[in-house]
């Protein structure tokens, strides 16, 4: 196939696809900033018009609690995303739609809108309360990370010293309310331990909706091959992210070089913007951009997510693996700098020899397939629990 003939039938491919990413942290924008989805902006990664040029049928929005927020309040600020995102919904009910399964997906699809999901990313945003999380079920969160950059008081995290060695008790009785509940239970972030703990706990399949693979870049969020093999086994799907710093062992290791001098930064900008994490991550992505002009930082081409891609599929086949950008939450590669650049993906795949089918797998039909089994199992847990 000529290269013309290969981009065309990418883009056919592609724009016909439900292509669903599992992760953007979009909700801070439009809390701090009051940011309007409906207008093609010069900042940021996600809108109306970007979703649309990039083929985005689906996406799914964070409801990111930073660990800094806890008790109450951190429960308040998943409330003040939750209604920021409504809100936008609500203004462009045209183009955008909640959607809570697998079904409401498809149903937006079929009158050309927008399916916007949640997931809260943070779990110590349920303040240790069950019923916040069912609370959170309610609104229509369908995911949980379990944990961010710190430990919960029930879950270790892969980015802090391990207090639990893995989950407490209360921990594993949120993932069994989880799994009652049909909420995925989302293992980015979490320590191996806590990892494990997970899958044995769990009777619906997991999900990574924001990680990449630790044998080409080794960063704590990414999986390693045994745990990329162990999620597949019991049904579940790595989507793999869009950052630099778990795409590239080259960023990963030169970024770890300037700690200091980065630290110093985000001091500053921090001082600067206050708790406003959109403006934050903006601000430090554009000093991210500078220190790759100035040869501090390597520039990450965006195939390091087809590489990524490529590696989980090698491992546990195309039914395991989907996309999850961190779009509006982390530093993007060359070529994918907002959802406007998602049909390189596809293109991406099919240079690489990957069949059509298997494309529409990992752009968004595996998703859909572990939220249907999600819900089914949450169905029969409610019915045997009745």
């Amino acid at each position: 196939m000529r290269a013309d003939e290969l981009s065309a039938r990418a883009r056919e491919i592609h724009f016909s696809s439900l292509v669903l990413d599992t992760h953007a942290d979009t909700p801070q924008r439009l809390f701090f900033d009051q940011f309007d989805l409906g207008n093609r902006d010069a900042e940021g990664c996600v809108d109306i018009p970007r979703l649309r040029e990039g083929g985005v049928g689906a996406i799914f929005f964070a409801l990111w609690v930073p660990v800094e927020i806890q008790g109450g309040a951190a429960t308040q600020r998943a409330r003040d995303l939750f209604a920021a995102t409504l809100k936008q919904i609500e203004m462009h009910s045209g183009e955008l739609a909640l959607s809570t399964s697998s079904n409401e997906v498809r149903a937006a699809r079929a009158e050309n809108k927008i399916a916007v999901l949640l997931g809260v990313e943070g779990g110590h945003a349920i303040d240790n309360d069950l019923g916040v999380l069912r609370e959170f079920y309610a609104w229509g969160v369908r995911y949980m990370t379990l944990t961010h950059n710190a430990a919960t008081e029930w879950a270790d995290s892969s980015n802090d010293e391990p207090r639990h060695n893995g989950l407490t008790d209360f921990g594993k009785q949120v993932i069994r309310e989880m799994n009652r509940l049909g909420i995925l239970v989302d293992v980015s972030h979490v320590s191996d331990f806590t990892f494990y703990n997970v899958l044995e706990t769990s009777r619906a399949p997991v999900i990574a909706s924001h990680s990449c693979c630790r044998a080409l870049c080794d960063a704590p969020r990414n999986l390693d091959d045994a745990m990329i093999n162990a999620l597949a086994s019991r049904g579940g799907v790595i989507h793999i992210t869009f950052h630099d710093s778990f795409l590239s062992q080259e960023y990963a290791t030169a970024n770890r070089a300037l700690a200091s001098e980065i630290a110093s930064q985000e001091e500053a900008v921090s001082e600067k913007f206050g708790e406003n994490e959109a403006r934050n991550l903006m601000e430090l992505q554009r000093l991210s951009n500078e220190s790759i002009r100035a040869g501090k930082l390597p520039q990450v081409s965006w195939e390091k997510i087809v590489d990524h891609i490529d590696h989980a599929v090698d491992l546990a086949g195309a039914d395991h693996v989907g996309v999850g950008s961190d779009f509006d939450g982390a530093f993007m590669p060359a070529g994918m700098e907002d959802a406007s650049k998602f049909p390189a993906i596809t293109e991406g795949l099919l240079r690489r020899g990957y069949g059509e089918a298997d494309i529409r797998k990992i752009l968004g039909e595996n998703t859909l397939r572990v939220m249907d089994e999600a819900d089914r199992i949450g169905q029969l847990l409610r019915s045997e629990k009745a």
